[in-house]
């Protein structure tokens, strides 16, 4: 059980390459975006992100019983369900008005920087949310820096198609 948890929580390893594993760890969302996009739309995206949670939990549990530190550098799931709810918007975007991913690439850009810099910074709420102990604290950060930045592409999006009508 043990080395499945550290496989689900280390994201099959990426949460050991360095430097900077959560950065490593958001860049690991984009393969699993793309795939999840094609294969199913948004909402299998939303589905996935909610397994993504519970898996979270229960591996960050499981390692911190097993002796690991409380969010541990090399624990990335947080960070690719964060960057996953970030990226939510744009899946919806995309299949909403039948373009590519891609197509909308600035959103994908902004929503990564976004999503790092709140991760990193941890203002307000996040950090509230960081400093608790368990699972939850180690999910909870990431998944509200993930809904600030999508509330953050969103608002950018709507200034670049709906202000400037780009």
């Amino acid at each position: 059980m043990s080395n499945l948890a550290t496989m689900v929580g280390t994201v099959c390893g990426v949460g050991r390459l360095r430097p900077a594993p959560g950065t490593w760890g958001s860049l690991a969302a984009f393969p699993i975006l793309f795939l999840v996009h094609w294969i199913g739309g948004p909402l299998l995206l939303v589905a996935l992100i909610c397994v993504l949670i519970g898996a979270g939990l229960w591996a960050a549990d499981r390692m911190h019983r097993d002796g690991w530190q409380h969010d541990a550098p090399d624990i990335v799931i947080d960070e690719v369900a964060g960057q996953l709810v970030t990226l939510l918007p744009i899946s919806f975007g995309a299949a909403g008005n039948d373009v590519s991913l891609l197509a909308l690439w600035p959103g994908l850009v902004s929503g990564f920087i976004l999503f790092r810099l709140l991760d990193i910074w941890k203002p307000g709420p996040i950090g509230w949310a960081d400093r608790k102990d368990g699972a939850i604290g180690v999910m909870s950060d990431d998944l509200i820096a993930g809904v600030l930045a999508a509330l953050g592409v969103i608002i950018m999006a709507g200034i670049a198609h709906g202000v400037m009508r780009l």
